[in-house]
């Protein structure tokens, strides 16, 4: 036997055990984006470097060490996307949607970052993410989460927790990070490799690191909040309070800060704290608002607002139960004769939505019983001689074991029976 080839570590498949549940989860999250009038956008895996240089940050550790990136046979540099906003900001501004007073996309699709995996975080993850381009209003801002919560609350999440800042604009971050470096200069000792090295270059971080020592050094860093210019802090306000009109529940984080360096003004955080389900890390989704990178990126002036859910992360809070696996009908076909007949009532079934699965081994029923039995079937469809000649089909409930004879030539009664409950997580909506 030849030497089995296995998957990249970090990179894993979505098994039928588990892709059903995806399934609905991507169905529930275009559902909901719809009613608050989002669509869709397809964006590619692969873009130039050129663009997460300019967008992400030089500082930032995905740029630092965690892209795929590579130099095809022209010499350009090429890199597997690490994240979704730069690309969907680039096709924002490549396909001219400008043009339109606001727009409303969203996206889903894997993201490559070269990390150390660990539950729920892989080199190979997915993304659900929507961005408001064209709108600076901090009711926005509120209302894109608001949709974010009802998704969650869609699908069962449980013990969510929502965590807010502000980080200011071009105008008074640079006084606050003047603030804060002083403030971190002071305790370099007490901090951890990789943020003592950026303390010059990008000491926001710091604020964010996970390390312990680095958590207790920063314990009393001077807030961002307090630095705030008076728009900004007019925005942060008008933020807090359209999410509490909306019963959105939230608290004020004041040391959380974002990965990537585009954010501005509004930030956010959505955990779920079940029974650790998540690991050490809980964070299910984040975003906030960048009002600077479709300028940066060779656009117009636009304001924009969005965030991103970790698939792999959300899945394992979602019951799989939730998921409503549409009934699985098995045709047995016994004899020539009724291969033929039984060909057209699955075609029939099938137009109707039934899932039909047809064993074409044959063998005694016995062991074709077994089969359905195997791929959990909830109903077996029994087609012999005897159903031939009274022009009917047996149906049996895998699960009761009843057992009743329905007209061969109508698939509709015989769906009627077994029912669909088939959903089309990719259908547009009405």
């Amino acid at each position: 036997m030849s030497a089995k080839v296995t998957s990249i570590r970090g990179f894993n498949d979505i098994l039928p055990a588990d892709s059903g549940l995806w399934s609905h989860i991507e169905g529930s999250a275009r559902r909901v984006f719809a009613t608050y009038g989002f669509s869709e956008v397809r964006l590619p895996v692969l873009e130039k470097t050129e663009l997460f240089l300019r967008s992400i940050g030089d500082t930032t550790d995905i740029i630092e060490k965690q892209m795929y990136t590579f130099t095809d046979l022209h010499g350009d540099s090429l890199t597997l996307r690490p994240e979704g906003t730069a690309s969907l900001v680039r096709a924002y501004i490549e396909g001219k949607l400008y043009t339109e007073p606001v727009a409303r996309l969203f996206y889903t699709g894997p993201m490559f970052r070269y990390e150390r995996p660990q539950k729920g975080r892989y080199r190979q993850f997915y993304q659900i993410g929507a961005e408001v381009l064209g709108e600076d209003s901090p009711v926005l801002d509120a209302e894109t989460i608001e949709m974010l919560r009802v998704l969650m609350d869609a699908l069962g999440v449980q013990g969510v927790e929502i965590e807010v800042n502000s980080l200011g604009c071009s105008a008074c971050r640079p006084g606050y990070k003047e603030r804060l470096l002083g403030f971190l200069r002071a305790k370099a000792e007490c901090l951890c490799e990789n943020c003592a090295r950026r303390i010059e270059t990008n000491p926001l971080r710091a604020l964010d690191c996970k390390a312990e020592g680095c958590k207790e050094a920063t314990a009393q860093a001077p807030s961002v909040v307090d630095s705030l210019c008076r728009p900004c802090s007019e925005h942060f306000s008008g933020f807090k309070e359209a999410l509490t009109l909306r019963g959105v529940p939230f608290k004020v984080n004041h040391r959380m800060v974002r990965g990537l360096d585009y954010y501005t003004r509004t930030t956010f955080e959505v955990t779920a704290r079940v029974g650790g389900a998540l690991g050490a890390q809980n964070a299910v989704a984040a975003g906030g608002r960048y009002d600077g990178l479709v300028e940066e990126l060779g656009g117009p002036a636009t304001p924009c607002f969005g965030f991103a859910i970790g698939m792999e992360r959300l899945a394992m809070l979602v019951d799989k139960t939730l998921a409503g696996r549409p009934p699985l009908a098995y045709l047995i076909p016994v004899g020539e004769k009724a291969r033929t007949k039984g060909a057209l009532l699955a075609r029939g079934l099938r137009e109707l939505g039934v899932r039909v699965i047809v064993d074409y081994r044959g063998g005694a029923l016995k062991g074709c019983m077994k089969r359905a039995d195997r791929v959990s079937a909830d109903f077996a469809l029994i087609l012999g001689d005897d159903e031939i000649e009274a022009g009917t089909v047996t149906v049996k409930n895998m699960k009761e074991g009843a057992q009743t004879s329905l007209d061969l030539k109508s698939p509709a009664v015989v769906a009627a029976h077994i029912g669909t409950g088939i959903e089309d997580p990719a259908a547009p909506e009405g």
